[in-house]
């Protein structure tokens, strides 16, 4: 028998490590999860993100009784509990997917060493991404920094060598074994017995789950064919939502670009093709440059002279900015787990360069709440709006968020749903409520300033603080 160690990886189908297990092992596969505390309560514990883990993993243990296998879960160092596990089940070793965070690496490392000490097997695999750190590189050999040359590579690198999808694996287990996998398995803990609470209704969970809504995504109207045009407008369901499963694995990255790639061509399928490209950039941008969860990726813009005030930071957390689609979006991530991409850009935009609040706060802050919420990809897209990552000069961009409300929201839909004080304003006002005269007030059944908060900042002064802010750095 050997141990498959699930991460993320929740799923049965194309899963690289599994199939390989269970190849080597004549289909003697002893599934397992550890809940890692150093994960679960470690610095970016999310309640939401738990929850959902929870509700893959009982998917996940169903799928595989159905197959007639049992998820073994534990709770504790990996480190300790797989050689402990393996002695136990009489397992030659251990197979899993990588990671690559830091922690990842360095447990997975340790791991590897614990285990060959104690005669054991352990080998990783290639499965959360298409291209892993050092297969997408520049002529001079070496690691990428700004991804439209990236992505030029990793695309022409995709046609020539392809990618492929592998079928879920057969597993199959003597009588001796079957019972011992039956000693061993233990009821997945509640997020209670986790010690933590989640206020938000989840989406639908594990492996058929995922595999529903890409279907739905490449197939349906306002999918894959029109993404490219409808990806930005958040009062529309133009996206895939697909983020929450490609974080956990219930869902295989491969498995998104083959179903992509049975679409016609066209400019939705190859924007959404960039966005999975976008994934695997920021993870070997995290991988060869690991300093950029501590600090800027430009080190100069550790020295920025954030306010970091907390009563503004407390008005942003809870949606009463006085900027309707800044509000609407932090109100949407409160209440789903999950936030618009376009919207993400925006209120990270308005953190950092209208309330001139450190990148690393809004960074925490996304973690604890978001299901899909992913170190590197996190991480990359607050340096970005941030003006401290991997793009060439992108400290003057600065998002007005009326005017990307106006644009992106024109009726004012993803306003309306989320903040819904606002929804009897006309759609002229609903991006500047505060602007309305007193009658316009009454009529839209609002007063600007009891019922909804006036503007916190005004967004030209802030942004020429933020400039300044930035140009001082530069300046040194």
């Amino acid at each position: 028998m050997l141990i498959h160690w699930f991460r993320r990886d929740l799923r049965l189908h194309d899963n690289t490590a599994f199939a390989a297990a269970a190849r080597d092992a004549g289909g003697a596969v002893v599934p397992v999860f550890i809940l890692d505390d150093a994960i679960l309560h470690g610095r970016w514990a999310s309640p939401n993100r738990t929850a959902f883990l929870l509700a893959c993993l009982a998917a996940l243990a169903a799928e595989l009784h159905a197959q007639g296998s049992r998820l073994i879960v534990r709770r504790g160092d990996p480190q300790t509990i797989l050689p402990q596990l393996a002695h136990e089940l009489g397992a030659s070793g251990v197979y899993w997917n990588r990671d690559y965070t830091p922690y990842a690496i360095r447990r997975d490392a340790a791991l590897k060493t614990t285990l060959r000490a104690a005669g054991l097997t352990a080998q990783s695999f290639k499965d959360v991404v298409i291209f892993e750190m050092d297969e997408v590189l520049s002529k001079e050999g070496r690691a990428y920094t700004v991804y439209t040359p990236y992505a030029r590579t990793w695309r022409r690198l995709l046609e020539e060598r392809g990618t492929a999808v592998q079928a879920a694996p057969t597993l199959a287990y003597s009588a001796e074994q079957q019972a011992t996998l039956e000693t061993q398995t233990t009821a997945i803990p509640t997020l209670t017995d986790l010690g933590m609470t989640s206020p938000i209704t989840l989406p639908a969970a594990g492996e058929a789950a995922a595999q529903a809504q890409l279907q739905h995504f490449i197939n349906e109207r306002n999918g894959i064919a029109d993404y490219a045009e409808r990806r930005n407008l958040m009062g529309e369901a133009g996206t895939s939502r697909l983020s929450p499963h490609l974080r956990l694995g219930t869902l295989s990255v491969r498995q998104c670009i083959a179903a992509a790639q049975n679409t016609a061509a066209g400019a939705g399928r190859d924007t959404w093709i960039g966005e999975l490209i976008w994934r695997d950039f920021y993870v070997q941008v995290l991988y060869h440059h690991p300093h950029v969860l501590s600090g800027a990726f430009k080190p100069i813009y550790n020295n920025l002279a954030w306010e970091n005030d907390a009563a503004l930071f407390a008005a942003w957390k809870a949606g009463q900015t006085g900027y309707p689609v800044v509000d609407a979006a932090m109100r949407q991530l409160a209440q789903e787990g999950w936030m618009h991409n376009r919207a993400r850009m925006i209120v990270a935009s308005f953190l950092t360069k209208d309330l001139l609040i450190d990148w690393r706060w809004g960074e925490t802050h996304f973690m604890q709440h978001l299901l899909d919420g992913d170190p590197a990809a996190n991480n990359g897209g607050w340096q970005w709006a941030a003006g401290t990552g991997t793009d060439a000069q992108p400290y003057f961009r600065i998002f007005n968020p009326a005017s990307q409300g106006e644009k992106f929201d024109p009726e004012g839909a993803y306003v309306r749903r989320y903040v819904p004080e606002l929804a009897n304003v006309p759609n002229k006002f609903i991006h500047t409520p505060h602007t309305m005269a007193p009658a316009d007030q009454i009529r839209a059944d609002i007063q600007v300033g009891r019922d909804y908060p006036t503007p916190i900042v005004n967004h030209k002064t802030r942004r020429e603080q933020a400039l300044a802010l930035y140009n001082a750095v530069r300046e040194g």
